[in-house]
């Protein structure tokens, strides 16, 4: 597919070879005779990246140091390459053996020559543009996995590919998702085991067709199943698939809807590691995360919002440590892992560490599971510590939202998500993207708005209150919420939005130093590569590429790229020459949201790109600029009553609001539609019209009299903003 069509494909009206160089690396005989696959096998030399996270410690660090603290300024573009779509990008890239390999939205996998940048081959998985509608945030992927001359990537539905990695041709696939009727979707980057493909999925949030977690293994030579483990149980009728899920099933309590499935999802942050023969992944929120808001009543839902270890080999859970019992706030544990060997309390250990969306630092001993540290890395006030003898939390009063607004942190966006961060063994520093976000969440049931349901938030919401807070305009659809003025009391001289960079040490269990990267809305900013040259590296959304000092802080260069950077950065050395690359793209969680205005993709073209960078580069070519980004089409006519126009901004809410703001962004602002897409509204919504182009008709979810309101409300929006215009326009 050429780069034009995969362009429309990913983003549309409405929505959405040379022979490499073989690596022979030492392996040794094991049980049965086969060969040792496992990455002990697989030492990681300094030049390449040859797992997502740069190692399977998942560090994000890299030993080389020919770019350094003291030479980092004169980095400059070496190459770039257009990936042909303009949706988010969350991929890290591999480089092994002088080739680049990463994958793209749904899926699309790229192999390239890692030093110019030449395209070698293409694989397309050829998606149903109809399953975008089960990607709860967006068709991206984060990543591609390597071994033996094979490349491996999940698609977003949920498919597992094997390619030969010197041509692209694929040499086996797999289904792994086990209910298509589901809104399952496949995210993750794929996981390595000593014999094994590891995949999870997503789908906790999409309401009544939300998805029951999981992880699957497939036989790394054939794509052949070999073992399940379900991270949440069945439906109160419906027998365990395994044991654990019998003692899963009694902390859920007598009040559990069958129809829901339960939630759990496992859609980022699986790691394997060798030495214990064991995968260590995260769980999603239930599904419904507001079931009984009171805390009288409140239920501990394994295995959701946990940390799980299982025997890589059959499945089998070696141990469990739930972060976040009861999760009602959407405080996911999925935020990618580091493995390291630390002294903890004077005594040297092997840890997991993960910096989890709840707002806590969490050290754990990785073979056991034991706690070993909990502290909170951003401020929290859901929680006042972690209980390291019972490993629960203490919650608060803010916690219980049930019956009045409460103002969260962290918000249900976390005090960090899926961006990764960086372990560099050199500092002994943690390198965090964290968030210092709030959000006002509430039960939308009992606070007087008119809507009561929100596709992906179930009848709870979470309003977070950035520049754009406006509590007189969420009043009709949302109830009576807290002015900003009231919000600001409780930190006072502090931005209630702000993106910090951190430096954590988890020895001393401190922040060592910090750089704030956004501040009033958030930047949606990148993930964090470290390295032994003592510099660290972070895109943010304003589409700066920043260079720290690792031991200070202190900012060494920027670069302006003129694209958003969510993704975490890499290095790699091909010919002698030490490269760092990051690939750059708006959208994620953030397709509903317009970019934002401090970025400067905002006005240029959101196009997908692998920027790579070197001593002595040159400047970066911004995309191009949006065409009239801010102009509104004139709308048709409309005779809709004020009542009509009510109902179509409840619905568009409902519905819609997931995936369509109104501005700059990913998915189309609907206020600013032209005659054509006008013409066929009806056709869009309830029959696919442009289903080709990722819009999935939502027949199922809203009736014509709700399409023509809806349809009403956005022309009525449209008019505004077109009268306002002219206006502005005729005053000049």
């Amino acid at each position: 597919m050429s780069h034009t069509n995969l362009r429309k494909a990913a983003t549309g009206l409405v929505s959405v070879l040379a022979l490499c160089s073989a690596i022979v690396l030492p392996g040794s005989a094991t049980h049965a005779g086969m060969p040792d696959l496992s990455s002990a096998a697989y030492p990681v030399a300094a030049d390449q990246w040859p797992y997502v996270g740069g190692d399977q410690a998942g560090t994000w660090f890299s030993s080389l140091t020919d770019i350094n603290d003291g030479n980092a300024a004169q980095l400059g573009l070496a190459w770039s390459y257009d990936m042909g779509t303009e949706r988010g990008q969350e991929a890290s890239p591999l480089v092994i053996g002088g080739v680049m390999y990463t994958s793209g939205v749904w899926g699309i996998v790229y192999a390239l020559d890692a030093a110019s940048g030449k395209l070698l081959w293409q694989f397309d998985p050829g998606i149903d543009p109809m399953s975008a509608r089960n990607a709860c945030c967006d068709t991206v992927n984060r990543g591609v996995a390597y071994r033996d001359g094979v490349v491996f990537v999940a698609s977003e539905d949920g498919r597992l590919h094997a390619l030969d990695a010197k041509t692209g041709t694929e040499k086996w696939t797999a289904d792994t998702i086990i209910n298509r009727k589901q809104a399952y979707a496949s995210t993750g980057a794929v996981l390595l085991t000593g014999d094994a493909v590891v995949i999870g999925n997503s789908g906790s949030d999409l309401g009544d067709g939300s998805s029951r977690g999981y992880i699957s293994a497939w036989d790394i030579r054939t794509g052949k199943f070999k073992w399940r483990f379900f991270t949440v149980p069945p439906a109160p009728d419906q027998p365990y698939e395994h044991p654990e899920l019998a003692m899963a099933a009694k902390s859920w309590g007598p009040n559990r809807d069958g129809k829901y499935q339960n939630g759990g999802a496992v859609w980022d942050g699986l790691s394997y590691d060798p030495q214990t023969d064991q995968i260590v992944f995260g769980t999603a929120n239930a599904s419904p995360y507001l079931r009984v808001k009171d805390g009288s009543e409140r239920h501990d839902d394994l295995f959701n919002a946990s940390i799980i270890a299982v025997n890589a080999r059959n499945g089998h859970m070696n141990w469990y440590y739930q972060e976040t019992p009861g999760d009602s706030w959407d405080y996911d544990a999925v935020q990618k892992f580091v493995f390291a060997n630390l002294p903890i309390g004077g005594t040297p250990r092997r840890v997991v560490m993960q910096a989890s969306k709840n707002g806590f630092y969490y050290t754990l001993d990785l073979k056991s599971g034991k706690l070993l540290a909990a502290d909170a890395f951003t401020y929290v006030n859901w929680a006042k510590g972690v209980d390291l003898v019972t490993g629960r939390p203490q919650f608060t009063e803010v916690a219980d939202y049930s019956h009045k607004p409460k103002n969260v942190y962290p918000s249900w966006a976390g005090g960090h998500t899926w961006n990764p961060m960086s372990f560099s063994p050199k500092t002994g520093l943690v390198y965090i993207p964290s968030l210092d976000v709030p959000n006002v969440i509430f039960n939308m049931a009992h606070n007087g708005g008119a809507l009561a349901h929100l596709e992906g938030f179930f009848n709870a919401d979470g309003v977070i209150p950035d520049e754009t807070y406006d509590t007189a305009g969420f009043k009709r659809l949302f109830g009576a919420l807290p002015e900003k003025s009231e919000l600001q009391k409780e930190r006072p001289g502090t931005k209630l939005v702000r993106e910090i960079l951190k430096a954590w040490d988890p020895v001393t269990r401190k922040v060592v130093w910090q750089q704030v990267t956004s501040e009033g809305n958030r930047g949606y900013d990148g993930g964090v590569l470290s390295t032994a040259g003592n510099i660290v590296v972070q895109g943010r959304g304003d589409g700066t590429l920043w260079v720290y000092n690792a031991t200070t802080g202190q900012p060494i260069t920027k670069l302006q790229t003129g694209s958003h950077i969510m993704a975490a950065p890499m290095t790699y050395k091909v010919g002698g020459v030490q490269y760092i690359a990051v690939q750059v793209g708006y959208g994620g969680s953030g397709i509903s949201f317009p970019i934002p205005p401090s970025s400067a993709a905002y006005l240029n073209q959101n196009t997908n790109r692998i920027l790579v960078f070197k001593l002595g580069g040159g400047p970066v070519p911004p995309p191009d600029k949006r065409v009239n980004p801010f102009d509104y089409p004139e709308p048709p006519a409309s005779t809709a009553t004020t009542a009509m126009i009510a109902h179509g901004e409840e619905k568009f809410t409902e519905y819609c609001s997931r995936c369509h703001g109104f501005g700059p962004g990913v998915a189309p602002d609907l206020s600013r539609l032209p005659p054509e897409i006008h013409s066929m509204f009806n056709d869009i919504v309830l029959k696919g019209a442009l289903a080709q182009l990722g819009m999935a008709p939502l027949d199922d979810l809203v009736t014509k009299d709700d399409v023509e309101a809806i349809h009403a409300y956005l022309i009525d929006q449209q008019r505004q903003g077109y009268d306002a215009q002219h206006k502005k326009t005729a005053s000049r």
